[in-house]
């Protein structure tokens, strides 16, 4: 399967989850991306999975090669942002689950 593929597999599988807002349900940033309570806990970019999960777990996984810090195009990685590595072994669903437990376990009222 190619990434856009991969993706679709997501997003059907947590479509269906209490509070997920699948991608093309809303307009404008984010729109193409899987969300909880209104934050993005995953989407595809550039053909990469890209996940919301806590900075020292993102920095184990970078430093074990599985990926690289997520760039919005501005010049600055995310330290909470995941760019999966396109040669990377883990599994999609279980990186996406983990940032949806991550994202959606965060009840910070959005600035």
């Amino acid at each position: 399967m190619d990434p856009s593929e991969r993706f679709e597999a997501l997003v059907a599988e947590f479509a269906d989850l209490p509070g997920v807002i699948p991608p093309g349900a809303t307009k404008g940033f984010g729109s193409g991306a899987l969300r909880i309570q209104g934050k993005i806990f995953a989407m595809l970019v550039r053909g990469r999975l890209v996940v919301k999960l806590p900075a020292e777990r993102v920095a184990i996984l970078v430093g074990a090669g599985e990926g690289i810090f997520f760039d919005a195009n501005k010049g600055t990685p995310m330290k909470n942002w995941l760019s999966l590595g396109e040669d990377s072994t883990l599994d999609w669903s279980q990186l996406t689950h983990e940032a949806l437990s991550f994202v959606g376990a965060d009840r910070s009222p959005r600035p």
